[in-house]
């Protein structure tokens, strides 16, 4: 069978499977959803993970024991803005004209206005949804004089934000994809904190920004800001406990700056691991965790939720401390096209429906978060919603049988290199890979990793095994030049 005829087939039958839709019963009372996303967390830094982490992560393991962990779990892309643009909408960032890093400062919205996100899907759906932490996918932010703000689309400038109009709403954030509820900062460079629609606070990450009235806001140094993220996300579970019994769920998405550099490790949480200041900070987000897991417990909604943790890429450390290896024996760093740069922990918990102590080898991405909340409701995804998105709810719920998850998954670099996973292989294309974003110039080198005989890519195999390389390649120009990998997305 050559490469064109496989793809097709592959196709047909994707389609069939995926109509075997499955969801809870209908009349089953829909779990509250707390959606906890790491920034930088890397693969190895668990010990549910990596047995032979340095950092204690004693709530993340909890987790891991009362859920399911997965250890096929990709984020499509290798740096936060793109790879938090596939978990909302569930499609490829570089479907949009964001093809390589991040938005920087005071950029516009990522999220085109009227995409159905995560978030969105679950408002429609009943749920009260709350944000508290990093969103880093734009927003309109007004001025005095009509102009773009000063220092937008860089990091750091003298007069960063000085016409930034801060007694006038944000328009285009996280309220205006789906939050009820925002509190934290858009781009962390920006360093104001947005309390709903209007800048409450500055967090020192690099300077405060010279905005007109900016001095009266509070500050937060940035080591405090961990835990205050945390007591305004238990203040929400404590406030909404009531409702939540009475058949009003919740979704809270607890999306903290940690362990993210720079490391501003708590000065009581100094020196706890010998993974150096990176572990400490790690071992610090593990403690808050288990702040919210025992909110959850005693407010009576631990049976009643469902918890989802998640990175948003990989960590931006080889090797920290006295050996710790955050990404395990994974190859590269965050922003490298190499598995430690995609490949992210996820584990899913809901007591009573999610079997304990599970595993699953499943490939998955965190852009299939949208498709499963689909299911899960039972709210249908409109054709142009969910391009790229999978339903995991068969496998979270043990449905023999019934298979509706993806076949491959494509990951991209920083700097715009795509690669495709599937089976066992991962193809990486060369820089020069012919699709509408690709640089003009660049390497012509293609790699070819057998992952499960060489989990640390150290072993090329395109030219040895020419022939899966070229039905990789065939099939990565399909899914770019295609709107969608989701069979719905190809139907005609």
């Amino acid at each position: 069978m050559n490469c064109r005829t496989f793809s097709r087939a592959f196709f047909f039958c994707a389609i069939i499977a995926a109509d075997a839709l499955c969801a809870p019963e209908a009349n089953k009372t829909l779990p509250n959803i707390v959606l906890i996303l790491a920034d930088d967390l890397g693969y190895g830094d668990a010990g549910c993970f990596n047995p032979q982490s340095m950092v204690p992560t004693p709530h993340i393991d909890r987790l891991a024991r009362e859920g399911m962990r997965f250890t096929k779990t990709y984020a499509p892309d290798a740096v936060c803005t793109p790879s938090r643009y596939a978990l909302w909408t569930g499609r490829y960032s570089w479907r949009t004209p964001l093809r390589r890093s991040v938005q920087l400062n005071w950029e516009k919205p990522l999220i085109e206005e009227g995409r159905l996100t995560v978030p969105l899907l679950l408002k429609q759906a009943g749920y009260k949804t709350a944000g508290f932490g990093k969103w880093h996918l734009g927003a309109e932010f007004p001025t005095i004089d009509g102009l773009p703000p000063v220092g937008q689309g860089g990091q750091r400038h003298e007069l960063d934000g000085a016409n930034l109009d801060l007694g006038l709403p944000m328009r285009g954030g996280p309220m205006a994809r789906g939050f009820d509820r925002w509190l934290g900062f858009i781009c962390a460079s920006e360093s104001f904190v947005y309390d709903d629609l209007f800048a409450t606070a500055y967090i020192d990450v690099y300077a405060r920004p010279k905005a007109r009235g900016a001095e009266a806001l509070r500050h937060i140094p940035l080591a405090k800001y961990l835990p205050e993220l945390t007591e305004k996300a238990i203040d929400f579970i404590r406030t909404n406990a009531s409702e939540a019994k009475a058949g009003k769920p919740f979704f809270l998405h607890f999306s903290p700056y940690v362990p993210h550099i720079p490391l501003a490790i708590d000065p009581s949480f100094k020196g706890r691991t010998r993974a150096g200041d990176y572990g400490d900070y790690v071992h610090q987000l593990d403690h808050e965790i288990g702040r919210l897991l025992t909110t959850l417990d005693q407010q009576g909604l631990t049976n009643d939720t469902l918890v989802i943790l998640l990175s948003d890429n990989g960590s931006h450390f080889e090797v920290t401390g006295e050996g710790h290896r955050p990404n395990g024996e994974l190859r590269g760093t965050k922003a490298t096209i190499y598995e430690a740069g995609v490949r992210v922990p996820f584990i899913a918990r809901w007591p009573g429906h999610i079997a304990a102590d599970a595993t699953s080898n499943e490939l998955v991405a965190s852009a299939d978060l949208l498709a499963t909340m689909s299911s899960l409701t039972q709210k249908p995804l409109p054709e142009n919603a969910g391009e790229d998105s999978f339903d995991l709810l068969p496998i979270l719920l043990g449905k023999p049988g019934v298979r509706t998850t993806r076949e491959f998954v494509v990951v991209k670099s920083a700097a715009a290199q795509l690669a495709i996973r599937e089976g066992r292989w991962k193809y990486i294309a060369p820089l020069n890979f012919p699709w509408a974003s690709a640089p003009a110039s660049g390497l012509g080198e293609a790699f070819l990793y057998d992952l499960e005989a060489d989990p640390g890519e150290k072993i090329n195999l395109v030219t040895i095994n020419g022939d899966v390389a070229e039905m990789m390649r065939e099939r990565l120009l399909l899914a770019v030049n295609a709107s969608g990998t989701h069979p719905r997305s190809l139907r005609k």
